[in-house]
């Protein structure tokens, strides 16, 4: 039997709404809703934030390879907030090296189930899941993850976060939370049902962003306000 040849992928333009924040000849910061997820993959052929980029940008780097073109760093599809995107491949290798050196700064808020302590430092190392491979966990030898988070408000059984991501690991917030014994409120993979605390989403919310820039060097900071239905969820709470 004679097998066809393999259709090349290829990610169409989608006029799909998308704020952008800011954009340039080299960079591009948009505001990602929760829900959406970041590039095509199985069962997410189409809808996604490239397809959106695609449309909406005038170029975007090609070293993430047809399907993540621009693509510098990830958010969980019901993680909402700050990404930014490089548009040519020099902007990328720039933007990839202050990731790698941790010199670009990422703040998240977050709503943790339980009163935390004012302030704390989490350093546990994660890879996947011994036995659910869809899952991350913290595992001795896995690779090293910091994080730091410091309590902005402590509301009815719950603590609203402010989280420095010092690496950047697949999951790496609600896996370190779900480590210390305070998984994130909504989080439907490391969270635990609570009768008093409802949400219909991840709370969990990329909020700054700081970086260099590409070409000029400049320090340049973005900031996203949390979602009508982020802070509903705040307000229920208080």
């Amino acid at each position: 039997m004679e097998v066809p040849p393999t259709k090349a992928a290829k990610v169409e333009a989608q006029d799909i709404p998308l704020s952008i924040l800011y954009q340039d000849a080299d960079i591009a910061v948009v505001d990602k809703p929760c829900g959406m997820v970041v590039h095509p993959a199985a069962g997410n052929e189409d809808g996604t934030l490239v397809n959106a980029l695609l449309y909406h940008l005038d170029g975007l780097s090609g070293i993430g390879g047809e399907m993540r073109p621009g693509i510098v760093h990830r958010l969980d599809k019901d993680t909402s907030g700050l990404l930014i995107v490089a548009k040519n491949d020099r902007a990328h290798l720039s933007l990839c090296a202050q990731f790698k050196e941790r010199t670009m700064e990422k703040h998240y808020l977050a709503l943790a189930t339980g009163r935390m302590p004012e302030c704390g430092r989490i350093d546990a190392p994660t890879a996947r899941h011994p036995t659910d491979r869809k899952r991350m966990a913290v595992v001795t030898g896995g690779r090293a993850a910091q994080t730091e988070y410091r309590v902005l408000e402590l509301l009815r059984g719950a603590s609203y976060l402010d989280v420095h991501l010092l690496t950047g690991r697949t999951h790496q917030i609600r896996v370190h939370m779900q480590h210390i014994g305070h998984p994130l409120v909504g989080d439907p993979i490391y969270g635990a049902k609570h009768p008093a605390i409802r949400s219909d989403r991840l709370m969990l919310h990329a909020h700054t962003l700081r970086v260099r820039h590409p070409s000029t060097g400049e320090e340049m900071t973005f900031t996203s306000e949390p979602p009508a239905d982020f802070l509903a969820v705040l307000d229920r709470l208080r």
